[in-house]
């Protein structure tokens, strides 16, 4: 099991939304010291404010996870004020919704660059020093569209298929190497955090409650789950699509569930007040 209590433990995007709640659920669990990298100061410092206002020791940093150098001087800074970080959660990304020919070239970059990139590049300063100690978990906060594709999101999809990969290669490299080492890859449906405002949610595929996803992925984090897939129909999706002809499949996932209707009225981000519930 990977304790959370009096660990250091390093929320991306973590001002907000499902990374505020991670880093609130680690708190609750003990942690010793929750570190928040979010580029909204406002939000970033309203939220270390309120977790601070409770007792907890937070640490905020403006970070922008597409700017490598950032990444590295904040990590340097955090590893040298904290000595190291025992959990990672690598949970910042963006999701551009539209038909692939009306993205401009900014839309694609940006993409790649917070959701892969800059996943790999926060993984890679942590890294050396988590194997030093031979302990850390690093838990990258992907997608069920990282399983399926999905019209009108293929950037994001393929951003999301790229986590995946890498995610799971990265873990089977630590596993084989280290005794106490692990990688968490979750791949969620669609979560109601107002980032998916206007997304019809297939049938099998309800919107996931933000609190009860939370504690899902901090009892895997605890048990050292491999990964963290939900609904249950996202658990399926790769059985069916190894098992089914392409053309089938598309019958069944576009016409039957209307999975590739999901994103037509999406209307971008909004922002979500989450109400207080009792953790797990």
């Amino acid at each position: 099991m990977s304790k959370i209590k009096n660990r250091n433990v390093l929320v991306t995007g973590g001002a907000s939304g499902i990374g505020k709640l991670l880093g609130e659920g680690c708190l609750e669990k003990g942690a010793k010291n929750l570190v928040i990298w979010d580029m909204n100061e406002d939000t970033l410092y309203k939220t270390a404010g309120e977790f601070q206002a409770k007792g907890y020791s937070v640490h905020p940093y403006l970070v922008d996870v597409t700017d490598t150098e950032a990444i590295e001087r904040a990590a340097e800074d955090v590893i040298d004020k904290m000595g190291t970080i025992d959990i990672l959660f690598n949970n910042a990304g963006i999701v551009v919704g539209k038909d692939f020919e009306d993205h401009t070239a900014k839309d694609i970059d940006l993409s790649i660059q917070v959701n892969v990139m800059g996943c790999m590049h926060v993984a890679r300063v942590f890294l050396p020093e988590m194997i030093r100690r031979e302990r850390g978990h690093i838990i990258n906060i992907a997608s069920a569209a990282g399983l399926i594709p999905n019209p009108k999101m293929s950037v994001y999809v393929a951003s999301k298929w790229a986590v995946v990969g890498w995610s799971e290669s990265l873990r089977i490299e630590l596993e084989k190497a280290y005794h106490n080492m692990h990688v968490t890859t979750v791949m969620p449906g669609f979560i109601d955090t107002g980032m998916f405002e206007g997304v019809q949610a297939p049938m099998l595929m309800p919107m996931l409650k933000p609190h009860e996803i939370v504690n899902k992925i901090i009892k895997a984090v605890r048990y050292n789950d491999v990964f963290v897939k939900e609904p249950w129909i996202v658990k399926v999706t790769p059985i069916l699509r190894g098992i089914l002809p392409p053309r089938l499949f598309d019958f069944i996932a576009g016409d039957v569930f209307k999975v590739y209707d999901s994103m037509n009225k999406f209307a971008g981000h909004s922002k979500k007040k989450f109400p207080t519930e009792k953790k797990s």
